[in-house]
């Protein structure tokens, strides 16, 4: 069900950026990429949160993240600032992963960025959380989305791209983790599942939609109950449906999609107007679906290995020799 969304998500961001989905009157195309962001934090959260859940070592969870996230996006960085002529603060704001924050640093090639800037202070933020106060700590997180969606209110942000005017997105992903290992009790678990999908999925379109405006603030919280929904309702028809095979493997190198898609826009692949623009989008889109591929499986996935390998060793070097005594060799 994960990856489906996962899947989803990356094909309305891409969608928003690289196709016309409509007239300017209707506003799809800013519709689809809070759409598509949305789901892409609400998973985030989730599976960040769950993994703390249930793995305790701080350091466990920052390596793999780092293993994660930094080698392709660092690789990415080298090759296009350069291009840009980037200034030496603009660098430092990228490859430290603050280029969100005010004055923005992001540019027309790294304009998506902002988005990893937002996962990578997540990261490090709910580490300090669950390294001062434990797992107890995690159960803060929800409290912390609700503040966070207060604070937009008061500022009147309906989207926004620095941190705190968007995490709250990635919050209700945690908060929907806590929900479904039972942190939070077991009637949050009942509630959730007796929402009608169809109609949450059109609440979630209306609250992404430009012209909402105040539902915009519900977001978060829709986008959380939809994949909430399909994780508890194992068997239904929208369920089954995002286990589809296409779905999953585009989930699995959406990661790379993400970063590589706005890659092209400067080049001849990118250039035109009207249609002789989308005539070569089809093109654009093999391009960019290929060099993804051979990222996460060539590139991306021997970075997380040796980021699980560091962490193993690291662990097996903190264990205390009593702890090794006694175990077989699987364990050991």
């Amino acid at each position: 069900v994960l990856d489906g969304w996962r899947g989803i998500s990356i094909l309305l961001v891409m969608a928003t950026h690289l196709i016309w989905l409509g007239p300017k009157s209707w506003q799809l195309n800013l519709t689809a990429g809070p759409m598509g962001m949305a789901l892409f934090f609400t998973l985030s959260g989730f599976l960040i949160t769950n993994f703390l859940l249930h793995n305790s070592s701080v350091t466990d969870f920052l390596i793999r993240r780092i293993a994660r996230i930094i080698p392709l996006a660092w690789l990415f960085l080298i090759i296009v600032l350069p291009i840009t002529d980037a200034s030496p603060e603009s660098w430092r704001a990228h490859m430290l992963f603050y280029a969100n924050w005010p004055p923005m640093q992001t540019g027309s090639i790294t304009s998506h960025f902002w988005s990893l800037c937002i996962e990578m202070q997540f990261y490090f933020g709910v580490a300090l959380l669950f390294l001062i106060f434990k797992k107890r700590g995690l159960l803060l997180l929800p409290a912390l989305c609700i503040a966070f969606t207060l604070f937009r209110v008061i500022n009147g942000v309906h989207i926004g791209v620095a941190t705190y005017f968007r995490i709250d997105e990635i919050l209700a992903g945690a908060t929907l983790a806590l929900v479904y290992n039972d942190k939070l009790g077991r009637s949050f678990k009942n509630v959730i599942t007796k929402f009608n999908p169809w109609l949450l999925l059109l609440l979630f379109f209306v609250s992404s939609h430009p012209a909402s405006e105040f539902l915009n603030y519900f977001r978060p919280y829709l986008a959380s109950l939809l994949v909430g929904w399909t994780l508890l309702n194992e068997n239904s028809r929208l369920s089954i449906w995002l286990h589809n095979r296409t779905l999953a493997y585009i989930g699995a190198i959406s990661y790379a999609l993400y970063v590589i898609h706005p890659v092209f826009i400067q080049t001849w692949l990118g250039s035109g107007d009207g249609w002789s623009k989308y005539a070569k989008r089809p093109l654009y889109f093999a391009v960019t679906f290929l060099l993804a591929h051979l990222s996460t499986f060539y590139y991306e996935n021997r970075c997380i290995a040796l980021g699980k390998r560091i962490s193993e060793k690291i662990r097996g070097q903190s264990a205390s020799p009593g702890d090794k005594v006694g175990r077989g060799p699987k364990e050991r």
